[in-house]
């Protein structure tokens, strides 16, 4: 963007268009002008080798850019499942689990993530809702569910008298895939093993997955979130205790269907008696 350019937006605008970047998935600003790299590439290898220039003295050093790839690669697919099952396993409060995940480098996800999106609310809730991943919003926040969708998850939470200090709200995939994209099966499967010892140590009555992908890989069920949501199923849990789980629309998909509330509202009312029953 040139300055005369730049100077036709105001400062908001400017802030709104780098926003929508970002939440595209755009991670770094590479230049300004658009670069033919195939041809610079073979214009180097034809150039003589040239002595490098130093700067002057009086030119001030600049810090390296943080790369992406400065991680080490991730393990193959099959290992880190492996691994993220035995390092979950030894987990034994929420605590130890959160540092594990933010430890473990299984997943490609972390690489271009700029937080791990552990979880929020009350760790002894009765009630648990797994969403799908982190979005931009959350990302950037380290916190699940702080988005315009979780603004909206919190006005159905209302509608059934609770809030936040009452639920516990985490993701099937602790990092943000980027563009927003569905995390893909594989992503989700070496993610599997951490939600479901989160969902163990926080042992709650009531299970409640928010959307598609987290009802396919949470309740290992393959219909479509219309035709499985407000239905009951009993999950297991390694303990051998079951709880009563549920999917129910993703808050997301309720911002571009609207209509769609109703059936979402049918869903929460279901889970209030859910807990009513439970506490009996």
């Amino acid at each position: 963007m040139t300055p005369v350019a730049a100077a036709q937006f105001t400062y908001d605008e400017l802030t709104s268009i780098v926003g929508w970047y970002v939440d595209m998935g755009v991670d770094i600003a590479i230049d300004e002008a658009v670069h033919d790299r195939f041809s610079e590439d073979s214009q180097k290898l034809a150039a003589p080798a040239r002595a490098p220039v130093r700067p002057p003295a009086e030119t001030p050093k600049r810090a390296p850019l943080a790369r992406i790839d400065a991680l080490p690669a991730p393990a193959s697919p099959d290992q880190a499942i492996v691994s993220a099952k035995e390092i979950s396993a030894r987990a034994q409060s929420l605590d130890e689990l959160r540092a594990a995940i933010e430890a473990f480098d299984g997943c490609n996800l972390k690489r271009s993530a700029q937080r791990t999106v552990f979880a929020d609310g009350n760790p002894q809730a009765r009630l648990m809702f797994v969403g799908e991943a982190p979005g931009a919003d959350e990302d950037r926040q380290g916190i699940p569910f702080v988005g315009r969708a979780g603004q909206l998850l919190d006005r159905m939470l209302k509608a059934i008298n609770l809030d936040r200090s009452e639920v516990y709200i985490a993701n099937a995939v602790p990092w943000r895939p980027p563009g927003n994209r569905t995390p893909t099966p594989q992503e989700t499967a070496i993610c599997l093993p951490f939600i479901r010892r989160q969902i163990e140590l926080v042992g709650p009555q009531v299970l409640v997955c928010l959307g598609a992908s987290s009802m396919q890989s949470i309740l290992g069920v393959n219909e479509g979130i219309l035709k499985t949501r407000g239905r009951l199923f009993d999950y297991p849990m390694d303990n051998g205790r079951k709880i009563k789980a549920m999917a129910t629309l993703h808050p997301a998909y309720l911002l571009r269907s609207p209509a769609q509330k109703r059936l979402a509202w049918r869903d929460f009312q279901e889970i209030a008696n859910l807990l009513k029953v439970a506490s009996a």
